[in-house]
């Protein structure tokens, strides 16, 4: 595989008179994670307007979503499946916790840990948001298409699976 020169936006701007610098990296802009960023991102612009009408950020709906999903998980487990690390994961708690909208308990087997649940105010919430998400979907389906859209997702699962268990050197969660 031949490497292609470095893309200039990877470089900060050379002092006056010096050569660019050049990595051997594929272009910035052809990079994984930043094409994963830019349609992430392309796809939350559309449902940002909705959760902030509904006083949501992004975080919290992923909560609420993943609690509406199960009966109770463990702190430390939504932890994992929302992708937030422990100390957000408290904040959002804490917050989504002083609006009722879930509910903590103590877990009956380790005293020490703590279950959350979503509250039936959580549930009202969600099923408003509901309506105005489904459209949401339903435009990002029309322009892109309900075959590569299910395509995208079958492929995006297919690359987080082969990608497990790689040796991951530093196994913090992404924030956002």
């Amino acid at each position: 595989m031949t490497k292609k020169p470095a893309d200039p936006a990877n470089a900060s701007a050379p002092a006056a008179g010096s050569a660019a610098r050049q990595v051997p990296m594929r272009d910035f802009s052809r990079s994984l994670p930043m094409s994963l960023l830019r349609a992430r991102e392309a796809v939350m612009r559309q449902f940002r307007p909705s959760l902030r009408e509904h006083g949501l950020t992004e975080q919290q709906w992923r909560i609420l979503r993943a609690l509406a999903a199960i009966e109770a998980i463990e702190v430390t487990e939504l932890a994992r499946t929302a992708f937030l690390l422990g100390p957000s994961l408290s904040r959002i708690l804490r917050d989504l916790e002083a609006r009722n909208l879930i509910e903590r308990r103590t877990a009956k087997a380790d005293q020490r840990r703590s279950m959350v649940s979503i509250s039936k105010e959580g549930v009202k919430l969600m099923a408003s948001v509901a309506p105005n998400s489904e459209a949401i979907y339903a435009e990002i389906t029309r322009r892109f298409g309900a075959r590569k859209l299910s395509e995208l997702q079958e492929m995006l699962g297919e690359l987080e699976q082969s990608l497990a268990g790689l040796g991951n050197v530093d196994d913090t969660l992404a924030e956002g």
